[in-house]
């Protein structure tokens, strides 16, 4: 069966715990409400949500040699993954994060870069990695190998292939839009958050950061506003703000990558833009209502209940 989309970039388990108040101090114990563990990352969260959304989804990235990487890719396998071109690297641990979520919502972190940092694409597996409709490039930032020139001339070919590119990245800094400025003029659609994208372009304004990757050859911008829903660009100088869904928010990991999932479907059914941006604001609220990036979302029927019936935020 062919796929409906690639799905390349960062590979993380996330390990999360809420709520949590303190760290206990010396040896002491804490008691919490609930530990689980996801596949998490600007890849691998996409990745899992879309499959529940029911597109058939090609995994590109690398995990270690591990427990860690078992239980990634078991869960890749679980929710129906194609994993042909996922990378399992001897000697380096799977890329893995703790997360100790906050009642107030906040989500101190412990990272350990691991084997997102040794990933590459071999010039052989371009055309299979290339081959779906959709080619999504999620983590740049923490793919060191991937970073860059590699990056380009992967997004180049995809173009030259006919594909529709999607993009987000991870850990925006002052060095950021040199790394990816090369890669704007083939990326159909940008989807960081407004502050990674404001931190970027140096812009103080959603609509003035999406002119100014509009000139650097982006097509269309789609900036995430958390809790005040998302705007959306294009290249034409058309603007769109949407609210968000009123719910009762858990934990945000991986709102922003079931956001790229529910976009991305969208792509996938040929909605029309602002459906496709209502539909990815559901998958995202609905992550929001549990624990972990792979929370809320069980369907693409449930998610569309969801976007026509939940109420949304008064603008």
């Amino acid at each position: 069966m062919a796929h409906d989309v690639s799905v390349i970039g960062l590979y993380i388990l996330d390990i999360l715990g809420r709520p949590v108040d303190r760290i206990p101090s010396g040896g002491n114990v804490e008691f919490i409400d609930e530990i689980r563990l996801t596949v998490a990352g600007t890849a691998g969260g996409t990745v899992v949500d879309l499959a529940k959304l029911g597109l058939n989804c090609l995994a590109v990235g690398a995990v270690g040699d591990d427990e860690k990487a078992d239980f990634v890719l078991a869960t890749l396998d679980r929710f129906g993954v194609d994993r042909s071109e996922m990378q399992r690297i001897a000697g380096v641990p799977t890329s893995a994060s703790i997360l100790n979520i906050r009642r107030n919502g906040e989500r101190p972190a412990l990272h350990v870069r691991g084997a997102s940092g040794y990933f590459e694409i071999p010039a052989d597996a371009r055309e299979r990695v290339l081959a779906p409709p959709i080619v999504h490039l999620g983590g740049t930032g923490l793919l060191d190998r991937l970073d860059g020139e590699p990056s380009r001339v992967l997004l180049e070919e995809a173009k030259r292939f006919g594909r529709t590119t999607t993009f987000d990245l991870l850990g925006a800094n002052e060095n950021t839009l040199s790394l990816i400025r090369p890669l704007f003029p083939f990326i159909d659609y940008f989807m960081p958050s407004v502050e990674e994208a404001m931190l970027i372009s140096g812009q103080k304004t959603a609509e003035d950061a999406g002119r100014f990757f509009a000139d650097l050859g982006v097509k269309h911008c789609i900036f995430t506003l958390g809790g005040d829903g998302v705007c959306f660009l294009d290249a034409d100088g058309k603007s769109l703000r949407l609210p968000a869904f009123e719910i009762d928010v858990v934990d945000t990991t991986g709102c922003g990558d079931a956001f790229n999932a529910g976009f991305i479907a969208g792509l996938h059914h040929r909605m029309e833009t602002e459906t496709a941006l209502k539909f990815a604001q559901a998958s995202a609220a609905l992550v929001a209502t549990g624990l972990g990036s792979d929370a809320g979302i069980t369907s693409f029927e449930a998610t569309w209940d969801f976007m026509n019936n939940a109420r949304v935020k008064a603008s």
